[in-house]
């Protein structure tokens, strides 16, 4: 096997670049192209069904435009071309992040009836000022109608998060240009506006989160993804979130191994639980954070009443809610409890704060079997960055892993790296050599622990210095004054040191599977046979292929 390299990418940035890369807080807007002008577009919904009209809003410095639009599966296919568009220059409110862009429909163009449910890619094209073409990509979901899908599996895309972590137009909810000095993060962000770049499409050598070198000792933390991101143009946030990072990478797997499958988005799962009846799986992937009380809900009835939820995705972490008839999200996170609204005269179950808030009553374990706040990161920054790149593997002879040879001790994706960037666990104890939920950790009644990582939400060194860490410890104080009250030092303590599980439980008449990673999706695009195999084994079980 090949070693890893020993040295951090180089993308020809300077020292002040690389500081600029992580530090800085740089995002798509209306005219950063400058001279050679641009093109920008977003529809005026996440998803549609066949027989339903889009509507297209563009904003271009060209005066007409041209558009294809491709299925993104296990193959690629053109459902829809159409050029010699009119479209000219639309005004964007500052605080279009929040508010929306506001733009006029350009065009409008309906769903055929015989377009399969899916990922659908978006290329518009115009004359930059320079007459070279400019491009703008966006996508849309095609879910599917409703009626009996045995044999299928319904993917819910993570939309809630890639709205969470789109940077055009100024702020998401981790930079931003909101509040008083308009350097704050919005705890409200809009549909109405186009997606980051990075979002819907990467070329190969795009770097994710985890390291993908062997770090020699005492090398202060880098981050590889960020100075691509800086160097390229694309959105700091590019490999945090989106279609192209994860989505994307299941849905090709299972059409390319023979699984029929559909997508939603989870403003579906949201406004029409419903679409969930009739499957006999239904499928998270990725990094999956950002979830409405509605949507567990749905999720919850699937489940007791029969259905089988796979979660192969990572950070199961905040309750959000959607507002103005779902084109805004909210999620006051961290100035939930100073700010939400619903604390001072509304139902503070719905609070926008952590799902292991004690006044939202409802541990992220209840649905899923594994929360955020004892988990968090692992392989990147000065979180385990030379910790275990795969799953360590307890209980071998689970029927997740037949057929894969593994044996206890060993690691699961450790050459695709699949643990990381971000993990979900639980507290547990070990008892002859195997790993248990304690009494107090939310897990349901019968979970199994099958495999058991280590993750940090503190990055801790004594020998880098603080100023040369990225993370730091505010998450790890966050979860300590979450989970006891007070962000102590001796709170922080108890949550620092945190771990990412495999885990599978029944409820009701149904059954969950959760692999708490974000990186699960990485197994599946470098071509893991183990993780396949394992992939495989949850799809077919929940399928009903194997008992």
């Amino acid at each position: 096997m090949n070693r890893s390299p020993s040295t951090f990418p180089d993308f020809g940035l300077s020292p002040h670049q690389r500081h600029a890369a992580v530090r800085s807080h740089y995002y798509e807007k209306p005219g950063m192209d400058g001279a050679r002008g641009e093109i920008w577009a977003y529809t005026d919904r996440l998803s549609y069904r066949p027989g339903e009209i889009v509507l297209l809003q563009v904003s271009a410095t060209a005066p007409r435009f041209s558009i294809e639009i491709v299925r993104d599966g296990g193959t690629e296919a053109v459902f829809f071309e159409q050029a010699d568009i009119e479209c000219h220059w639309q005004d964007t409110p500052e605080q279009c992040s929040v508010e929306g862009c506001g733009w006029e429909t350009s065009c409008e163009f309906a769903i055929g009836i015989d377009w399969p449910s899916g990922a659908y890619r978006m290329t518009l094209t115009a004359r930059g000022r320079d007459k070279q073409p400019i491009q703008y990509r966006h996508l849309f979901i095609v879910a599917p109608q409703a009626g009996k899908r045995s044999g299928r599996i319904l993917q819910v895309a993570a939309t809630g998060t890639w709205l969470a972590y789109n940077t055009w137009g100024g702020s998401n909810y981790y930079e931003g240009i909101t509040g008083p000095n308009g350097n704050q993060y919005s705890p409200v962000v809009s549909i109405e506006r186009p997606w980051c770049r990075g979002f819907v499409t990467l070329p190969p050598e795009a770097p994710r989160v985890p390291h993908g070198v062997s770090m020699p000792p005492k090398t202060a933390p880098r981050y590889p993804h960020m100075e691509w991101a800086y160097a390229t143009g694309h959105s700091k946030k590019y490999t945090s979130s989106g279609w192209a990072s994860y989505d994307s990478h299941f849905f090709r797997f299972a059409e390319r191994s023979g699984y029929a499958i559909d997508l939603a988005s989870q403003h579906d799962l949201h406004f029409t639980p419903e679409i969930l009846d009739g499957y006999d799986c239904v499928v998270f992937v990725g990094h999956d954070e950002y979830w409405t009380w509605e949507m567990r809900d749905a999720v919850d009835a699937y489940v007791e009443r029969g259905g089988h939820a796979a979660r192969f995705a990572g950070n199961f972490m905040w309750q959000t809610r959607l507002e103005n008839g779902g084109r805004q999200q909210v999620c006051y996170k961290y100035r939930a409890r100073a700010e939400d609204p619903v604390y001072k005269n509304g139902d503070v179950r719905r609070a926008t704060n952590s799902w292991e808030a004690p006044e939202i009553g409802r541990p992220g374990a209840e649905t899923f079997g594994l929360n955020a706040t004892r988990g968090l990161y692992a392989g990147w920054g000065g979180c385990a960055p030379r910790g275990a790149r795969g799953f360590p593997i307890y209980q071998p002879e689970h029927w997740a892993f037949a057929g894969t040879g593994l044996y206890y001790g060993d690691l699961l994706g450790a050459d695709s790296h699949i643990f990381g960037y971000e993990v979900d666990g639980l507290e547990h104890e070990i008892r002859g050599g195997l790993p248990y939920p304690t009494a107090g950790s939310g897990a349901p009644a019968g979970l199994e622990i099958i495999a058991v990582g280590m993750a940090s939400q503190v990055e801790e060194s004594a020998d880098i210095a603080a100023e040369d860490q990225f993370l730091g410890d505010e998450d790890g104080r966050f979860s300590a004054e979450t989970l006891f009250g007070e962000a102590s030092d001796a709170n922080l303590d108890k949550v620092k040191r945190a771990n990412g599980m495999i885990v599978s439980f029944q409820r009701g008449k149904g059954e969950v599977f959760h692999a708490g990673s974000c990186e699960w999706v990485a197994g599946l695009l470098r071509q893991d046979a183990m993780v396949e195999r394992v992939t495989a084994n949850v799809l077919d079980r929940f399928l009903g292929a194997r008992s």
